[in-house]
């Protein structure tokens, strides 16, 4: 299994981008600025291009920018899955259920909130990998149904992600078996129905 964030390489990537800009910003300001200003400087300029770096690869429209920027280049690359959904579940007893769902995805984080008629669906963890050249998400959630009389239940799903033809261009589909700490299997299947990650898919 191939993790699509490293995180040990997005640390190193991440330090060695700081101290190039760092160092950028200390030459632009001696040029520009204060012929004088001393190298030591440079060290109060270093928690601040910091700071900025994490904050732009942890912010969601900043980051999927880099990732719409990466993609160009490299088609293969994980999709960006930020966006509204609409789909099913089919319980092992064949019933279909309508689902929506908002996914919301940055380098560091997926959050996957998932409704339906009679329950809620909220992330516990979520890891996107490539295995053997097929993009997945692993997702465990908690289910809080709408009957306050019934209890949340936990369950994981592996979703296969997959480029589905529709008409003239192309979307997004996340389809893989469930299974529920209730004992209960079926299927889940979404298609992205589009990259606005606000819209209200609530049924209640």
């Amino acid at each position: 299994m191939f993790r699509i964030i490293n995180f040990i390489k997005l640390l190193r990537i991440s330090a060695l981008f700081t101290t190039i800009v760092s160092i950028f910003s200390y030459q632009f300001l001696h040029r520009f600025w204060d012929n004088d200003l001393p190298l030591i400087k440079v060290i109060s300029i270093t928690p601040w291009v910091s700071f900025l770096i994490v904050i732009l690869l942890t912010t969601a429209t900043t980051s999927r920018f880099f990732w719409s920027v990466l993609r160009y280049f490299k088609r293969d690359l994980y999709p960006d899955l930020n966006g509204s959904w609409i789909g099913e579940i089919t319980t092992e007893g064949k019933i279909v259920i309508q689902a929506k769902a908002t996914i919301k995805q940055t380098l560091i984080k997926t959050e996957i909130i998932l409704h339906t008629e009679t329950s809620k669906s909220e992330t516990l963890e979520t890891t996107p990998s490539i295995d053997n050249g097929q993009c997945k998400l692993y997702y465990v959630y908690r289910s809080i149904p709408k009957d306050p009389s019934r209890q949340p239940y936990t369950g994981s799903t592996i979703f296969d992600i997959r480029t589905k033809a529709a008409g003239s261009s192309f979307i997004l589909e996340l389809s893989g078996s469930y299974f529920t700490d209730r004992k209960t299997i079926g299927r889940v299947r979404l298609e992205q129905e589009s990259n606005n990650v606000y819209k209200d898919v609530s049924f209640y």
